[in-house]
């Protein structure tokens, strides 16, 4: 059979890719490696801070912007909770790059966010313990996203529109045939033809040349917190930005089953195929220290924990863009840590792309040529160098 679009993987921007493209009428199918509902790829843990006050870089404001309103249109045709907006607080000294960022971003877009001194944080959160000369920004339109229910609803929009799913299989490679159509070769032997082709392959993506990542593991802790001041509601996310930290340290309210924290950026290089899933405890402890510091009540019995992966590029800015090689092929990755929230709005930016050969969206920052392209041969693989010349 041959298809509009191939979409490779179905995670957080898979499953947005395949939505929008199934919603504009395309005839297309969505191929991933594990089976439904993994847990094995970057798209889980149970929550995922949305804040549009961007530290990170002021230019990804209007793509938030356009985020927040597909987020709410899919929880109205998915008729699922999403999104909870508790207020995200972030906290760190004036000049660091937290607060100065988000600060400016904030002012840069108009976006109402408070400026609270650490007498101020703790009037308002008695559980912290900032630092006389930390200062927090409070961005009430913020909180965070359910993952695993986001991905389950992106799904269902797209197979209400007609698109076709396949799991367990794992994509071997693919080339451009004479004829025009990409030939997708799947692992069980089935060949794809298809016209477009949009790779949203995570981690897995450090297996295509041109895109320079690297896998950073990263692992997420649960605690049984002390006291009920910090159930939902109660207390937000947060994100502390502290000298001494190995990373700064984010977490979520206890939503039943703990205080989740993790640090961000933190965790040895590894590779998508090869992560160590065990949690080990020198990982508890290096997030319990942290957290220790910043709200101690927090930081009790260890309840579980899960290790993800971070698909690093060398500034940590997503790569969107056309194959450098054939246009007709779109690129999705290099998340960094921080870009499940932009999962509609990626998912529609591929879509315009394969389907329209542009988009309305300012996405030149994210584009392949800021690393300088690498030239590889039509076709490509991810796994070991093989494509589909068998």
């Amino acid at each position: 059979m041959t298809y509009d679009a191939v979409v490779l993987g179905l995670g957080g921007m898979g499953s947005a890719v395949l939505a929008h493209l199934a919603k504009r009428g395309a005839n297309v199918v969505g191929l991933e490696q594990f089976v439904p509902k993994h847990e094995l790829g970057a798209s889980a843990g149970r929550s995922r801070i949305i804040r549009k006050a961007y530290f990170e870089d002021a230019r990804y404001v209007p793509l938030l912007e356009r985020a927040y309103e597909l987020w709410g249109e899919l929880e109205t045709e998915s008729g699922n909770k999403l999104v909870e907006f508790t207020g995200v607080l972030l906290v760190g000294p004036a000049e660091s790059d937290v607060i100065r960022g988000s600060i400016e971003s904030a002012a840069l877009h108009g976006l109402p966010v408070e400026r609270w001194t650490a007498t101020e944080i703790v009037a308002k959160f008695p559980q912290t313990r900032p630092l006389d000369d930390e200062i927090g920004v409070f961005e009430r339109e913020a909180g965070f996203v359910y993952p695993e229910a986001a991905v389950e609803a992106q799904l269902a929009v797209a197979a209400a529109h007609g698109a076709t799913c396949r799991y367990a299989v794992e994509v071997m490679g693919w080339r451009r045939e004479a004829g025009g159509l990409l030939r997708v070769r799947g692992s069980d032997g089935t060949d794809f033809l298809t016209e477009k082709l949009a790779l949203c392959a995570g981690p897995w993506l450090e297996r295509l040349p041109i895109v320079p990542l690297r896998v950073q593991r990263n692992v997420q802790i649960w605690f049984a917190p002390e006291t009920d001041e910090f159930a939902l509601g109660k207390f937000p996310p947060f994100l502390v930005d502290r000298a001494g930290f190995p990373g700064h340290i984010y977490g979520f309210p206890d939503c039943g089953e703990g205080v989740k924290a993790a640090l961000h950026g933190y965790g040895a290089t590894t590779h998508a195929g090869s992560l160590d899933r065990i949690i080990h405890d020198e990982d508890v402890a290096a997030v319990r220290a942290a957290l220790s510091a910043w709200i101690p009540a927090a930081a009790g019995a260890f309840r579980f924990g899960k290790a993800c992966m971070y698909a690093r590029t060398p500034d940590d800015n997503f790569v969107v863009d056309r194959h450098p090689d054939d246009e007709r092929i779109v690129i999705a990755g290099g998340f960094s840590g921080h870009g499940f929230k932009f999962a509609p709005v990626i998912g529609e930016i591929a879509a315009d792309l394969l389907l329209d050969g542009a988009t309305r969206h300012d996405i030149g920052f994210l584009s392949l040529g800021r690393f300088g392209a690498k030239d590889e041969p039509q076709g490509g693989a991810l796994r070991g160098g093989d494509d589909v010349r068998s």
